[in-house]
């Protein structure tokens, strides 16, 4: 569903203006609702279709909240979910707090990750990928076992 990379605007007011193919896809599958919540590896946002997000959610809620890492989760991936709709310009207005968190300002950086985006401030990302692309010869050359028969 969401894969490449796509640049992106936020405005003074917060509202981030979605790439034209973005749009179509999230308006497409989810008549415009999506669900924004925080990623709790990284200082970005994931952006979800809410049918996508419902079953991500589902999933969480099936978890023991009687175990802690669990409940961790549940804390902070439902607590942080924010339901939005896009608007008629094909934008979505971010909370102040998830744009704190993730520390987003006017150019933003969308990574499709099949049924999510990820959502990142521009300089970060950048800092980010150049360090998981000088990490990455020697972490893929340790696991090679579990990639095996893997070809892209």
């Amino acid at each position: 569903m969401f894969r490449g990379i796509n640049s992106a605007t936020l405005d003074a007011k917060g509202r981030m203006a979605l790439p034209a193919k973005v749009r179509e896809t999230v308006a497409l599958v989810s008549h415009g609702k999506v669900v924004v919540t925080i990623d709790m590896r990284e200082k970005c946002l994931l952006l979800y279709p809410l049918n996508e997000w419902e079953v991500v959610q589902e999933k969480l809620e099936g978890l023991s909240n009687i175990n802690p890492q669990a409940r961790l989760l549940q804390r902070l991936l439902i607590g942080h979910a924010t339901d939005l709709e896009l608007d008629s310009a094909g934008r979505l207005l971010l909370p102040a707090m998830l744009r704190d968190f993730a520390g987003l300002a006017k150019k933003l950086v969308l990574v499709g990750q099949g049924n999510k985006l990820e959502i990142w401030a521009d300089e970060p990302w950048s800092e980010q990928r150049e360090r998981w692309l000088q990490e990455s010869a020697s972490l893929l050359a340790d696991h090679a076992d579990l990639f095996q028969g893997l070809s892209v």
